[in-house]
């Protein structure tokens, strides 16, 4: 059975083993959603996150706990009558989808930026240097 391209990821380029792992084991909608880049820069790494369909009011970003945690929600309601007040169509949709992402406990909100163009949600996130541990050479014995 032939799915159309919207519901795949490329099912058929990959082995038969693959093949069947992602189609009995993984939700088809997952390999479409929120597909992500992450990019590591000199100071920084860079997330791309693909969003479309999605307005800027319809994302939402929160750091907690040292994870940041990138949600998408949608609702539309199309209803459409005709001049005597009976439905002709009547559709919903109401989805949402999020990604987590540990970044560190040392980073906060401030430290992360964001910027949605396009269909695509661009997170810079900064690397901040990791506290150097002491390294002792010798280790003094007690007795």
């Amino acid at each position: 059975m032939l799915f159309p391209s919207i519901f795949t990821n490329g099912f058929f380029d990959d082995d038969d083993d693959e093949w069947d792992r992602r189609f009995f084991s993984e939700p088809m909608a997952r390999a479409s959603v929120m597909k992500t880049d992450v990019k590591e820069n000199d100071s920084d790494y860079e997330l791309s996150i693909e969003l479309p369909g999605f307005s800027k009011d319809d994302i939402q970003a929160q750091l907690n706990d040292g994870y940041l945690t990138v949600t998408a929600s949608k609702k539309e309601d199309n209803d459409k009558k005709d001049e005597n007040g009976k439905y002709i169509r009547r559709e919903r949709y109401q989805g949402s989808c999020s990604r987590s992402f540990y970044v560190g406990r040392e980073l906060t909100q401030d430290d992360i930026h964001a910027k949605f163009e396009d269909g695509v949600l661009k997170i810079s996130v900064p690397k901040k240097a990791e506290s150097e541990v002491e390294e002792k050479k010798h280790i003094s014995i007690e007795g």
